[in-house]
């Protein structure tokens, strides 16, 4: 099945304690279903201190299940559904169900 959701694009937070929040899709594990987003998800990581890295607690984004994800409306930045159709020249794009724009430019 096609990929809804890539690395680069701009998500909504469906369900969860961030719900609403919006970011960046800076990795996407389809083996696992889940997502990383920019600011979305934060776990605090306790890292010890090596000969280059500093010790203490970190904070970093953790992994988010794609089905709390929709993307991002370009035209109105709420969230919405994906479609795909066939170009004249043949490639296949995603669009947005709700305002029809489309996502890959």
């Amino acid at each position: 099945m096609a990929a809804k959701i890539k690395k680069g694009d701009k998500v909504v937070v469906l369900a969860g304690r961030d719900k609403g929040k919006t970011g960046e899709v800076l990795e996407v594990r389809p083996t696992e279903g889940r997502a990383v987003v920019r600011g979305v998800a934060m776990v605090k990581k306790h890292q010890r201190q090596t000969q280059n890295q500093q010790g203490g607690i970190i904070a970093k984004e953790g992994t988010i299940d794609l089905s709390n994800l929709a993307v991002a409306d370009p035209k109105t930045g709420k969230p919405t559904r994906v479609g795909f159709k066939t170009l004249d020249d043949g490639r296949k794009v995603r669009f947005a169900k709700r305002s029809g724009d489309l996502i890959d430019a």
